[in-house]
């Protein structure tokens, strides 16, 4: 289990799964160069600092996969400290050449990646690092700090959580008072206490944290203390008093300001596309050849595999064939510590014969319940080969069975399928069902590939995590241990090292292998005892589990490993015709230009567009140069044809690169069809999410978009059903509000926006014109969303008064709408939570905040998470009833994908019209609302044409 992550998404479902994270880049520019080995070039060109930097950036991208995402560093010359202190930084050393001759091609490769670059003069990367954590926490964003730098730790609180990248570890509120002995608000006064050598910030001499730590737990604050210095005793007491001058001076060193004058909201700060002609040419330059094979590849500039986002594939176990590039190596039994707070006493074995094996076969049959894990070859389930498993009976009693290590001078180990077949009858056995994994549909999957089919699934941890609070935590082993176990668990980074050097399963020493593989299996065992009794404490959320999640993963393996069929000769000629649209948008675009420039590249496009073409200036970036980011350009195209044209061109290439070139490549040589990972852990309303690829994505508004499902075709003699909800949040928002207009449109079946606009514009029903219904349409959508006046103004371009004037209307006419509206806020603020009709909750953390913005959002969430969580326990629901249905009548069909309220199913030619009838009718029998569901359905050859 290398990587013991839940999984990853690349679209999520509320901001809280996709923190604002700001990066220290001085702090990490210091530390890579420090720590990375001194790389060059051919041209002697030192890159080492740029190396470790860039590939820190990909990892955070891979972990948190944010919108926003600023990367920070430290303007030259002197700041405001400065003028407060003259010798402030003074002993310092002068930066070294090696080192300030990577700083201007590290902003250049921030920038082509896609990250804003921000630079402030006057002040520190800290300063501009803390006011946009204050502008991210009143916009009612999370937010994650990614330094090195201890003085940080006074930005943490509830909503700012530090992480430092480098040495993988965070840092909460819990963790600041471990670290530090004191509270985050006490940080400042700690520094001030305990002074800073570095930064020359001068304390009470011989202060060191521990007393510094002592004297705020005794007195709260610096003024106490310096208020009763008298009352200090000894030499300690005599140095306090001898400070008292120069500690205000120090505080006001230390503190990070809040307020810095900033060009840019962090709002407005969300990353753009990467500049991939410019990088591929950097990396050139710089020759940094794997990262410019991945663009030669059509692979994403931020794309990782392994490492925390290796999880990307949906995958918590594995090999790990791969992590996050990377100059280090392996680090053989590294981190192997038993864990902090792990007070049990391990007693691991690793078997190596059959006598052995048996012994534990046995104990695992008479057991209540142990807990089970594969090490693989690879993260893709499709193509990984089981290295070696290992369970769990009790708490600290554990064992692993070592297979296929095959390094030189490895031990002779058991025979892979003898061990697999002496545990067959054990794990094939569905009747006895006292098996526990974390993450076990990837375990499944695996083992399927051996031709054993795993059915004594019991629980799964990761899912018990995820229905017991689905916000409270990743879902992760890693984060799981820390929180429930107070255990530090090891990494796999740190038993296979990183990057190029990184290691598989196979080739991990068996001594260091067997630790970290009993590990994972006894801290399951370990997580089930905690989790298990908490969810039977809750008897509903322990009936969504039992009856949803915990079947569903059975069904969602079957749909991964069936996979789809993919033309990739299709997708070939689509390649071909978007590349000559790419180049006519690009000759347009030099033609309204007057000259060739790269249509990527915000420098030529802010010269030609402010400079050339006088185009007024709608916003500056940190640097005081005017902004060519996207929501500025789709402001500029209102009026102007080039920026039209070159927001086209973005999207096109983007298209070609994310879907056309890239599906072909993920075809699997064995199955000849594209296999996605389905994550149950990642959005917090219940909605399935989906990876590698990201089917919930694929773009169907423009033409172009839409011939990309023309390429998910049905195999020979088959044909593709694909069967839809129908507009199914609102009629759960008619069922959820018992509204009267709401019920009757929907029993009556009428056109329900075409009914909201006969009742809102106080007009008979047919003489509602498309105007009058598309302004309905977006508030029947936008109060699901809570989307405010303003927000209605500027889909509907009105005024924001007439926006307010329609929703004023709708309320008047659904008056169970604000009712349900009203009753569920406050019910939210008085439990803290909400629930979908099946009694899935989300918890609202913020629904009580004191900050305006923050408490808003959570509002606006309790009213739309009933609704977007019940439609995703409905389709759960239908997949599961389909599924057994197919199995029980033994249908030549089978479910070959899920994205959003839809399922697609792969049907025998000529069992089409009966097998559409009973999907779409077990499809309607889901749920019972108190409106009818309805099930669009289209056959076709083509995932297009069945729409």
């Amino acid at each position: 289990m290398p990587a013991k992550e839940s999984s990853t998404s690349e679209s999520t479902d509320t901001a809280t799964e996709r923190p604002v994270v700001l990066v220290d880049g001085s702090a990490y520019l210091y530390r890579a160069f420090h720590a990375m080995p001194p790389l060059t070039n051919s041209k002697k060109q030192p890159t080492g600092a740029i190396y470790g930097v860039v590939n820190m950036l990909r990892r955070l991208v891979a972990d948190y996969s944010p919108e926003i995402m600023v990367v920070v560093f430290d303007a030259k010359g002197k700041t405001f400290r400065d003028d407060l202190y003259s010798e402030y930084k003074a002993n310092r050393e002068r930066m070294p050449d090696d080192m300030r001759s990577q700083v201007q091609p590290l902003y250049e490769l921030v920038e082509k990646m896609g990250f804003p670059l921000v630079i402030i003069e006057g002040v520190e990367a800290d300063d501009v690092i803390g006011t946009l954590s204050v502008q991210a926490t009143k916009a009612g964003l999370k937010t994650i700090i990614s330094t090195g730098d201890k003085d940080m730790a006074q930005l943490v609180d509830e909503h700012v959580t530090l992480v430092n990248t480098m040495s993988n570890t965070t840092m909460d509120i819990a963790g600041v008072e471990d670290k530090f002995g004191v509270k985050p608000t006490q940080i400042i006064d700690y520094l001030t206490l305990v002074g800073d050598t570095s930064d020359n910030i001068p304390g009470v001499p011989s202060c060191g944290p521990k007393t510094a730590a002592k004297w705020l737990a005794a007195h709260g604050d610096l003024d106490t203390i310096m208020a009763k210095a008298d009352e200090v005793k000894g030499k300690i007491g005599e140095k306090l008093r001898d400070s008292l001058e120069h500690l205000p001076l120090s505080r006001e060193l230390a503190t990070i300001r809040l307020d810095v004058e900033l060009p840019e909201p962090v709002e407005a700060l969300k990353m753009r596309d990467a500049d991939v002609d410019a990088l591929a040419a950097l990396y050139e330059e710089l020759e940094f050849k794997t990262w410019r094979r991945e663009l030669a590849e059509g692979k994403s500039p931020l794309q990782l595999r392994g490492g925390k986002g290796a999880a990307a594939s949906g995958s918590s176990s594995g090999g790990g064939a791969a992590g996050a590039s990377s100059a280090t190596g392996a680090a053989d039994g590294a981190g192997l510590s038993v864990g902090l707070g792990d007070a049990i006493e391990r007693n691991y074995e690793t078997i190596t014969t059959l006598k052995s094996l048996d012994a534990w076969i046995k104990k695992l049959n008479k057991a209540d319940i142990f807990a089970f894990d594969t090490e693989t070859t690879s993260l893709n389930y499709m193509q990984a080969e089981v290295v070696g498993v290992s369970f769990a009976i009790a708490p600290g009693t554990a064992a692993y069975v070592p297979m296929t290590h095959d390094y030189e001078d490895a031990p002779k180990q058991l025979d892979r399928d003898t061990v697999l077949e002496r545990l067959r009858p054990l794990l094939e056995n569905a009747k006895k069902s006292n098996l526990v994994g974390q993450h076990i549909k990837y375990d499944i999957n695996v083992l399927r590939n051996h031709g054993i089919e795993l059915r004594n699934v019991a629980h799964d941890t990761m899912l018990q995590s995820y229905v017991l609070d689905s916000t409270a935590t990743r879902h992760d082993m890693d984060s799981l241990a820390k929180k429930y176990l107070d255990v530090q668990t090891v990494k796999f980074e740190d038993i296979a090292g990183k990057g190029k050097k990184q290691l598989t399963f196979n080739q991990i020493p068996v001594e260091t292998a067997s630790h970290y593989a009993a590990e994972d299996a006894d801290i399951t065992l370990r997580l089930h005892e905690v989790l298990w009794e908490r969810l039977q404490a809750e008897p509903t959320l322990a009936t969504l589990y039992t009856e949803i999640e915990l079947p569903l993963l059975h069904v969602l393996s079957f749909i991964e490993c069936t996979g789809v069929r993919i033309d990739a000769g299709m997708l070939e000629e689509q390649g071909t015709t978007i590349q000559e649209t790419i180049d006519t948008v690009k000759s347009e675009a030099y033609a309204d230009a007057g000259r060739e420039f790269n249509l990527g590249s915000p420098k030529q496009i802010g010269e030609i567009f402010f400079e050339e073409k006088q185009y007024p200036i709608i916003r500056k970036t940190p640097k005081g140069q005017p902004s060519t980011a996207e929501d500025v350009l789709e402001q500029l195209a209102l009026d102007y044809p080039l920026p039209r044209l070159i927001l086209k061109h973005r999207s096109l290439t983007k298209l070609k690169s994310t879907y056309i070139d890239k599906l072909p490549l993920q075809i699997d040589p064995d199955s000849q069809r594209v296999h996605t990972s389905y994550n149950q852990a990642i959005a917090s309303t219940g909605r399935l999410s989906s990876t590698d690829p990201n089917l919930q994505n694929i773009p169907v508004r423009t033409e172009e978009g839409r011939r990309i499902r023309e390429a998910f075709i049905a195999e020979k003699g088959y044909r593709l059903l694909a069967a839809d909800y129908s507009q199914i949040e609102l009629r759960i928002m008619a069922h959820l509000s018992e509204d009267d207009g709401l019920l009757h449109a929907f029993e009556k079946k009428l056109d329900v926006h075409k009914a909201t606009a006969a009742e809102v514009f106080g007009v008979p029903l047919d003489a509602v014109d498309n105007d009058q219904r598309r302004s309905a349409k977006a508030i029947n959508f936008g109060l699901i969303y809570g989307m405010s006046a303003f927000g209605l103004a500027k889909q509907l371009d009105i005024s924001r008064g007439e926006a307010a004037q329609y929703i004023e209307l709708y309320f008047a006419r659904y008056p169970g709408v604000k009712r349900y509206m009203d009753e569920t806020r406050e019910l939210a603020k008085e439990q803290g939570y909400v629930e979908t009709v099946f009694g899935r909750r989300l918890y609202l953390p913020d629904i009580n905040a004191r900050n305006a913005q923050m408490r808003n959002y959570a509002e606006r969430t309790a009213i739309n998470a009933p609704m977007q969580g019940t439609a995703a326990d409905i389709i759960k629901r239908a997949m599961l009833d389909v599924s057994a249905w197919l199995e029980k009548d033994k249908v030549d069909a089978r479910v070959i994908m899920q994205v959003h309220d839809e399922l697609v199913l792969e049907v025998k030619a000529g069992e089409l019209e009966s097998v559409a009838d009973k999907v779409q009718e077990l499809m309607v029998t889901a749920a019972s609302l108190k409106v009818p569901l309805e099930v669009d359905s289209g056959i076709g050859n083509s995932w297009e044409e069945a729409h």
